[in-house]
């Protein structure tokens, strides 16, 4: 069989664009990004500009760097209740809004979408002025007797993260509804008809044909909160101390206040490293429930 080389050059000129964008947004600053974190490199000062190689020196330094081990449990505090909230309440939303009629599922939808298309500074300045001393969270409690809380300073991490869930559940909302749209009725109706409760048609006959939807929506969102930072750094700049400093927090400190520009990339590195063992994890448990 010959081979058609003007065939085979013209599907390759479509992707030559394509491959340009990947190579100078995504491979080139990948390699540069590794090339650095073997390095001195620095924002200012005499490393800015004669950077030299110093292999797992700064690797070595992470493991006694009490910061980083701190951001890194943080980063792990804030995914876990990021995803918890987000998978749950997103398929509480989808399933009662299965069954609603067309206009609550509008109005409910744009109440919930609002704070997804929402730009990412604005909703962490609307989280924060719910959360701050006079705030609307405050005002809340005081109507009901409840003396006023500082819930950035006293439980800044719940706070980070309600609000995080609060802007992520319409996404997980959204996988949900249509995943659950197109899961056929007979099956359900058959059960009910057996005496299944409503709580086991959930467990038993939804959750199960949603397997892969839901471990999609988790990758999805593991990555997604793995790489949040304005939300976080806008309501409590990783503090008070570094009880909200995750490693993306933490990264651009080490960056962009400290100098240290080589250490960050080499921080960088892990947080990319953490989010692909996790996507790895959760490819392979999908091939499980297939085969």
């Amino acid at each position: 069989m010959r081979l058609n080389h003007r065939s085979f050059l013209s599907k390759w000129c479509y992707l030559i664009p394509a491959l340009v964008l990947m190579l100078m947004f995504y491979i080139w600053p990948l390699v540069l990004c590794v090339y650095y974190s073997f390095t001195n490199l620095a924002l200012t000062g005499s490393a800015a500009a004669n950077f030299q190689f110093v292999g797992l020196k700064n690797f070595q330094t992470m493991l006694g760097d009490r910061g980083f081990v701190t951001s890194v449990t943080n980063t792990l505090m804030f995914l876990v209740g990021s995803l918890a909230g987000q998978q749950v309440l997103g398929f509480i939303l989808a399933y009662f809004m299965r069954d609603s009629s067309i206009s609550i599922r509008r109005g409910v939808g744009i109440i919930i979408l609002a704070a997804w298309i929402m730009p990412e500074l604005v909703a962490s300045l609307c989280c924060y002025n719910l959360f701050t001393v006079g705030g609307t969270m405050n005002a809340i409690l005081g109507f009901f007797g409840i003396d006023p809380v500082a819930w950035l300073f006293d439980h800044p991490m719940l706070s980070i993260v309600l609000s995080n869930v609060w802007r992520g559940t319409a996404f997980s909302m959204m996988v949900y509804q249509s995943a659950m749209d197109s899961i056929s009725r007979d099956v359900e109706e058959s059960a009910m008809l057996d005496g299944v409760t409503k709580l086991q048609n959930v467990l038993y006959i939804i959750i199960p044909q949603l397997k892969q939807t839901i471990w999609t929506n988790t990758l999805m969102n593991t990555l997604k909160t793995l790489g949040c930072f304005s939300m976080i750094y806008a309501m409590t700049g990783g503090g008070p101390g570094s009880s909200t400093q995750t490693l993306a927090i933490f990264t651009y400190l080490r960056a962009f206040k400290n100098n240290k520009l080589g250490y960050a990339c080499a921080c960088s590195l892990i947080l990319m490293l953490l989010g692909a063992i996790i996507s790895i994890f959760y490819i392979r448990s999908t091939r499980k429930d297939e085969d």
